[in-house]
């Protein structure tokens, strides 16, 4: 397959090709800081814009790891966002989003830094067999997110991810903590009662509803995309990356000035987002028509 250039930023660039042929010809080795990208899933249905099936998938996904291996930077990070499944016929959860990460890290040499969860209240309620028609089993409602390391110890600051503090964290601000030992046997020092410039955030990450110094996946931002697809004909990529997401692991592993990679783009919102965090950022992707629309992020 060529490699098709369709558009570029200050920043970055948008570009057909197969992701594999694109980083073995024009990566460079320890060249990229962060790949964070949310691949086609396993499921049981083929989607319009392309999925392996089930019994391939960890095959497929392995085609790519040791390109992804060979262009991170040795501090650098892999971050992978992956739904679940289901066994063909059976209310039983498949185990491939299980096995990824110990694939990723037995055979090709990466490390697990942290898991994470997005609680993703969109999805629907689904097999349908047997969450609403039987009702044998509830909404799922999580997607794993794997975040992989190339070393025990990747470039990383929790700092540039902190929270608001709760009502309550800041009533115990003002109240005092009791600096004692918990039935839990943890010990509780007076440094708990240290007011620093927000919160830690969890490894369960969901979608920011109140107003925040992040972009929001709201009306303002995805309608842009959305109105700009329309407008020129396009076809609306109908699982796009939500900007929170790649958001965090932006800001969570990398500085500005860095290379951030995302191998299955499709509405290119990585690139997006690193645009605006001042990364430079290469996206690509199999479809040109999801990158033509893609350049809506950036008008």
């Amino acid at each position: 397959m060529t490699i098709n250039q369709i558009f570029k930023t200050k920043h970055g660039k948008a570009i057909q090709a197969d992701a594999n042929e694109y980083m073995t010809r024009r990566i460079a080795d320890t060249s990229v800081d962060l790949i964070v990208t949310s691949p086609p899933y396993a499921l049981q249905s083929p989607k319009s814009y392309g999925n392996e099936k089930q019994e391939d998938y960890l095959d497929w996904f392995s085609s790519f790891a040791d390109n992804f291996y060979r262009i991170l930077k040795p501090t650098g990070s892999l971050v992978i966002d992956v739904g679940g499944s289901w066994e063909k016929g059976q209310p039983t959860r498949s185990l491939y989003h299980l096995e990824l990460p110990i694939i990723l890290c037995r055979k090709y040499g990466f490390y697990l830094a942290q898991e994470f969860l997005w609680e993703n209240t969109n999805k629907l309620p689904s097999p349908a067999q047997w969450v609403t028609i039987k009702r044998v089993r509830v909404k799922d409602s999580v997607n794993f997110i794997w975040w992989m390391s190339k070393s025990p110890n990747p470039k990383a600051n929790n700092k540039n991810v902190l929270k608001p503090y709760s009502k309550a964290q800041e009533t115990l601000f003002k109240k005092g903590y009791n600096s004692e030992t918990r039935p839990s046997e943890h010990k509780i020092s007076d440094k708990f009662g240290n007011k620093n410039k927000g919160a830690i955030p969890p490894n369960v990450i969901r979608d920011y509803t109140e107003p925040t110094n992040h972009f929001q996946m709201g009306n303002s931002t995805m309608s842009k995309y959305n109105k700009y697809c329309r407008r020129m004909g396009y076809k609306i990529h109908p699982a796009k990356f939500p900007p929170f997401l790649p958001e965090f692991f932006i800001k969570m592993t990398t500085r500005k000035g860095d290379t951030i990679f995302d191998p299955f783009a499709g509405s290119c919102t990585t690139g997006y987002v690193a645009e605006k965090l001042e990364r430079n950022w290469i996206c690509t992707d199999l479809n040109k028509e999801f990158l033509k629309g893609a350049k809506g992020w950036f008008l």
